[in-house]
């Protein structure tokens, strides 16, 4: 019984010992005179730090700045609590020391201390980077930042780090795009492998896969030599396609032995030239030296490695090599739709040049001939300008051209022409019915038109009647019918029966 009640005193002073030592940590400048010093502040502050109590630290900061806003260690605080945010780690922890970091750089600008923010944003998504088949979204900041860091900081000594990280960012990145461009290539969705193949060859030169990609891309190039040859286009059509990818293939080849002698696929891509039966490049002895030492810097994981890579979020940058430039400006990519409509242009383009229609102009003075088809309002050349003599309805007359010669009495199928009358007009449709008027003599009113009772004369020679048909003068006859159904019903007969293009 004795035993039990000093082991329960026993406990009772040591959770009352716990509670008061709790106590004393509750208000970290509970005793600090704010008009203290600013360098006990930032003493106070990088030794709590050192205790990773990364809140007290901030709140130390933070007071020295609003406190002593013209106190020489303002900037080194104001860094210093971006890297308590990023001491702490996390995502959220992350984003704040990021946050911060950029408006260090943007107050501080001349400071050395402003490329060491920077290298330290590129390190936060250095550090969130997943592997090559995940959301790129880390990798592609990180390339950002590192790039930004060398060309806007060119004289610091955190370049050379930069670099090296860019390098291992950028093996990620380019093991992405090969990644896709090699799917679409075994899906044989051909452009979509040029695009991506060409892409990666163009920006990452010092990728390790950079033969490969090379070497596909050739294949690409050749297989769609391929399909346009069976397909279905005209010989026009294909022969500059042909050509062009033809071309394509020859320089991915070439391009993997010039630069790439040492590589895998060199003796491959030697192979495909020599099938085409185009000559074959040397590389020069620098091209072989960088290759051999491009070779020489990169590692391997091994095979124990290569297992616990499957249980890290992060890539493997072991490939990256570790010599020559990174890539700083990125050239222009290769777009997929850009390369099928410039195709398709192309098949347009030699289609409607093969198809173009001549029009033969009739010259001044020309007679066409008898036959010849009578051409289109709309078509090109228009004839040229000029009195145009009337031709009656002579059979195979074109509309629209001068003859050397007025047409005789005699063509046409009995209507004589008039040359002497409006000459500038375009042909007139005549009432066969009529005969053809004299010309008057100038200055002579033009006599009035006689009208002629179709109807009448039909009915008196179906019903054999001896009677005649009554006479009208031309006055009276203008006066008792409209002057226009005879005429517009004559006329349009004519229309008919000439078939006019207008």
């Amino acid at each position: 019984m004795f035993r039990r009640v000093i082991i329960a005193f026993s406990i009772a002073a040591m959770l009352l010992t716990l509670g008061c030592s709790n106590k004393k940590v509750q208000n970290p400048i509970a005793h600090i005179d704010s008009k203290q010093p600013d360098k006990v502040l930032f003493d106070r502050a990088m030794d709590a730090m050192k205790h990773n109590k990364y809140d007290v630290a901030r709140l130390s900061l933070q007071t020295l700045i609003n406190t002593y806003p013209d106190s020489e260690y303002v900037a080194r605080a104001k860094l210093a609590i971006g890297d308590s945010w990023y001491a702490e780690g996390g995502a959220a922890a992350m984003t704040q020391a990021e946050s911060e970091y950029k408006d260090f750089i943007t107050f501080f600008p001349n400071m050395p201390e402003a490329a060491e923010a920077q290298m330290k944003i590129g390190n936060i998504h250095y550090k969130e980077m997943e592997k090559a088949d995940r959301d790129p979204t880390h990798a592609r900041r990180a390339e950002e930042e590192y790039r930004l860091l060398i060309l806007q900081f060119p004289d610091s000594p955190l370049v050379p780090q930069a670099k090296h990280r860019l390098l291992e960012v950028q093996e990620v990145l380019a093991d992405r795009e090969y990644m896709i461009g090699h799917f679409y290539f075994l899906r044989e969705v051909y452009p979509a492998a040029i695009a991506r193949l060409k892409s990666v060859a163009d920006t990452y030169p010092l990728y390790s896969g950079a033969d490969q990609a090379l070497y596909e891309l050739g294949n690409s190039y050749e297989k769609e030599v391929e399909l346009i040859r069976r397909s279905k286009l005209p010989e026009v059509s294909k022969g500059a396609l042909i050509k062009q990818y033809t071309e394509g293939a020859i320089a991915a080849y070439d391009h993997v032995l010039t630069r790439y002698p040492l590589e895998a696929r060199a003796d491959d891509a030697k192979k495909r030239l020599q099938a085409m039966k185009q000559p074959v490049p040397h590389a020069t002895e620098a091209a072989i030296a960088q290759d051999k030492a491009e070779m020489a810097s990169r590692g391997s994981l091994g095979h124990l490695g290569k297992l616990m890579e499957n249980f890290h979020k992060g890539p493997d940058v072991s490939d990256a090599t570790k010599v020559g430039e990174p890539t700083l400006v990125d050239p222009k990519q290769v777009s997929a739709p850009d390369m099928v409509r410039a195709a398709n242009s192309s098949i347009i383009g030699s289609l409607s040049g093969s198809n173009k229609v001549g029009v033969e102009r009739v010259e001044n003075g020309a007679v066409p001939a008898a036959n010849a088809p009578v051409p289109r309002s709309d078509a090109e050349g228009a004839a040229p300008a000029g009195p145009i003599p009337a031709t009656g309805n002579a059979a195979g007359a074109t509309p629209g051209t001068a003859p050397a010669e007025p047409a005789s009495s005699g063509a046409g199928n009995g209507v004589p022409s008039n040359p002497a009358s409006d000459s500038s007009a375009v042909p007139e449709m005549k009432n066969d019915l009529q005969p053809a008027a004299a010309t008057p003599p100038p200055g002579a009113a033009a006599p009035p038109l006689g009208q002629v009772n179709e109807a009448a004369a039909a009915s008196s020679s179906s019903d054999n009647s001896t009677q005649p048909a009554p006479a009208a003068s031309s006055g009276s006859a203008q006066q008792s019918a409209p002057p226009t159904d005879a005429n517009k019903e004559s006329s349009s007969k004519k229309k008919k029966k000439h078939h006019w293009p207008f």
